[in-house]
């Protein structure tokens, strides 16, 4: 359990769709793992194995989405999925720099996951849940077991 956790979860992100907030807060989960690591000198690899997670439950949480979005029929898809693309391209990125010894993980790094995570929340994941609400989505549904856990649960296992 993270004592001073680096990003809290509030209600301010919560985008009213109980499934995807779930989604969320492992995604915040995981960054204040990636910090508290840093913050304690965590080695590399198990820092790595925590950047590794983020990136897999991230790939799975930006399909979840993609899908609904299409599904839904969200007019801003294509912007959305490019944001979500350029992401997952810096996350390969650095993956392949920490391959080749090449790349740093730092308070930059937890700096700039932050900032990415809560202004797509914010700004893109906000506008698309109005979307899928309007569209009727239920927005007060708490699953009985989040599909996201079970699926992090599977990540964290391997």
């Amino acid at each position: 359990m993270i004592a001073n956790r680096f990003l809290e979860w509030s209600d301010d992100l919560s985008v009213g769709i109980a499934e995807i907030d779930a989604q969320h807060q492992i995604l915040v989960d995981l960054l204040n793992e990636i910090h508290e690591a840093i913050r304690e000198g965590t080695t590399v690899e198990v820092t790595k194995g925590i950047i590794d997670r983020l990136d897999q439950y991230t790939r799975i949480h930006f399909a979840v989405e993609e899908c609904l979005m299409r599904i839904l029929d969200y007019p801003d898809y294509e912007r959305h999925k490019q944001e979500h693309d350029k992401l997952l391209a810096q996350l390969t990125d650095l993956h392949i720099k920490l391959e080749k010894g090449k790349g740093a993980i730092g308070f930059e790094l937890a700096f700039f996951l932050k900032g990415w995570i809560t202004q797509h929340i914010l700004e893109g994941d906000q506008r698309y849940a109005a979307h899928f609400l309007s569209r009727g989505i239920k927005s007060d549904a708490e699953p009985k077991s989040s599909w996201a856990q079970r699926v992090m649960n599977l990540l964290v296992r391997r």
